[in-house]
């Protein structure tokens, strides 16, 4: 391990990691060191199946902490090991998504009803892989089904918004009324987004999980509802940026694009997973999302509508997000 490069590359970022974490991230990635030389592997060499193995026992020791996650993810970007660096990456993706959902049916349906489907104990832990989260999910959903209407199913999920802070979105409305305008807002989003892309394939940098390529570009200049939305008559059509783009676009196995395309760490292997079937219901926490920066904007509540699903066998996500009338 390179302590002496690792801590300037913690002292020195934008943000400066506080010398007490530095001390406490050296020690976690010794520690996952010691852990790989037993399999005669490396911290270069080390991957997602090493990985794995390792969660595994910081789970049954309950030293699963986002710190010690934190420790591997940026060892891992600092000798630039990609196949480390973005298994560790994803299990940030979501995290929260169960203990959001555990909220909100207490929120929306009660403490009791809450308990029945998911109680506070049975909460998965952080670092399970997503083999084991997709069975989590489908027994989750089966349980709300049982013990609350559809319409309660629906408006719970959408409030769980992948698991962000309900005010994560704020800031769009300043941006809104600077714009003017639904059209004008919707345009300085694509342009943004588009102007984001470009900058990570110039960069060589990640866009979150996914290197950008001029494939990925043209893609998303081609299909204006994808990333920012469309506007159509009184509503925007979004449809959901592949999770894995370019890879999205290279397959021609409709089950592996159906896969690419997926952004869900608790429902995506399902899709490859024969005997694991996750109800398309739980994209409505994908919907809640979508409209999130829409109801920041406008700053009120509205409608959706899922129109397409991968985990109903359509090969992207879309949704429909109605405007309210009278909306410039």
């Amino acid at each position: 391990m390179d302590k002496e490069g690792f801590r300037k590359y913690l002292t020195d970022r934008d943000q400066p990691v506080p010398e007490e974490e530095i001390v406490e991230n050296i020690k976690m990635v010794e520690r996952f060191e010691d852990f790989l030389k037993k399999s005669g592997k490396t911290l270069e060499t080390a991957s997602d199946e090493e990985f794995t193995r390792f969660s595994k026992v910081l789970i049954d020791e309950e030293s699963n902490t986002y710190l010690n996650y934190a420790a591997l993810s940026r060892y891992a970007f600092f000798i630039k090991n990609m196949d480390l660096f973005l298994p560790v990456l994803a299990i940030f993706d979501g995290g929260e998504v169960m203990k959001v959902l555990h909220e909100r049916l207490g929120e929306h349906a009660g403490e009791k009803k809450r308990d029945e489907v998911l109680p506070k104990k049975n909460l998965p832990p952080l670092g399970m892989p997503d083999t084991e989260k997709m069975k989590v999910t489908r027994e989750v959903l089966e349980k709300m089904e049982r013990t609350l209407n559809p319409s309660e199913c629906r408006k719970i999920l959408a409030d769980v918004a992948h698991g962000l802070p309900r005010d994560f979105r704020k800031g769009e409305r300043e941006k809104f009324l600077k714009a003017g305008s639904v059209d004008a807002y919707l345009k300085q989003k694509r342009e943004s987004a588009i102007a984001e892309l470009e900058k990570h394939r110039d960069e060589g940098a990640l866009f979150f999980n996914q290197y950008i390529t001029d494939e990925v570009v043209e893609f998303v200049k081609s299909r204006p509802d994808v990333l920012s939305g469309e506007r159509r008559g009184n509503t925007i059509y979004h449809t959901k940026i592949p999770y894995m783009v370019q890879e999205f676009l290279d397959t021609k196995d409709e089950k592996m694009k159906r896969y690419y395309a997926c952004h869900c760490a608790w429902a995506r292997e399902s899709i490859l997973d024969d005997d694991v079937d996750v109800s398309s219901d739980f994209c409505h926490c994908s919907g809640g999302f979508t409209k999130m920066p829409w109801e920041a904007a406008l700053d009120q509540p509205l409608e959706y509508e899922m129109v397409k699903s991968v985990l109903k066998g359509d090969d992207e996500c879309s949704f429909v997000i109605h405007l309210p009338e009278g909306v410039e």
